[in-house]
């Protein structure tokens, strides 16, 4: 099994027939999975802010606008995605805009209460200074998403995808179990819930000393 994946400007922004939009039963299954996760650990923040940074589509953006009563501020590096999601998001309490997880930088109006960044960092180069970036954000809370190795890509393999890459997504550069995940982001963030969605790891945290 192959995909039809998507580039812009050099980067995998996606494959065609994402993940979010299958009509497999047992994939629908494991992505209620996660999307429970998430909501919940949303509505457990409760924010009234959230910057969204990799929204892709609007997958996460819909969670969060059901989950929670914040206004909802969503970025991603992708024009195309940032398009696409406006399309498919219909709410007067979100706005759009085109960002670099590595430049994003803070804005000068008051930090969000909270950041959302699910299933972006294993993409990046250097992970470290990505999360730098959404730490520089002040934000009170984080909620954070990545894949759970090496069960990813064992349940890619086993439904034949990318089996040349021993199921390893396209633009997956980092590699994560829980434990490894914990470890990467407790230097800096404390966790206040961790849930395990097959097979997702999903965190919502606090910066340290908080």
């Amino acid at each position: 099994m192959t995909a039809n994946i998507r580039v812009e400007n050099g980067l995998v922004i996606g494959t065609a027939g994402n993940k979010y939009e299958s009509k497999n039963p047992i994939a629908r299954w494991l992505v209620r999975g996660f999307d429970d996760a998430v909501s919940q650990l949303a509505a457990q923040a409760a924010p009234q802010t959230i910057l969204e940074v990799g929204c892709g589509e609007g997958h996460v953006v819909q969670l969060l606008l059901d989950a929670t009563t914040a206004k909802i501020h969503a970025t991603d590096i992708s024009a195309t995605c940032i398009a696409d999601a406006k399309t498919n998001i219909s709410s007067d309490r979100v706005t759009f805009a085109v960002e670099d997880v590595m430049t994003i930088g803070p804005s000068s109006a008051s930090p969000p209460e909270m950041v959302v960044c699910c299933e972006v960092l294993e993409h990046l180069e250097d992970p470290r200074k990505g999360l730098e970036a959404l730490l520089a954000l002040g934000a009170d809370y984080y909620l954070l998403s990545v894949p759970r190795e090496p069960l990813w890509r064992v349940l890619n393999f086993s439904r034949g995808a990318y089996v040349k890459d021993w199921g390893n997504s396209p633009g997956h550069l980092q590699h994560w179990s829980k434990r490894g995940f914990l470890k990467f982001i407790g230097e800096h963030l404390t966790p206040i819930a961790v849930r395990s969605p097959v097979p997702w790891t999903a965190v919502l945290c606090r910066p340290n000393g908080r």
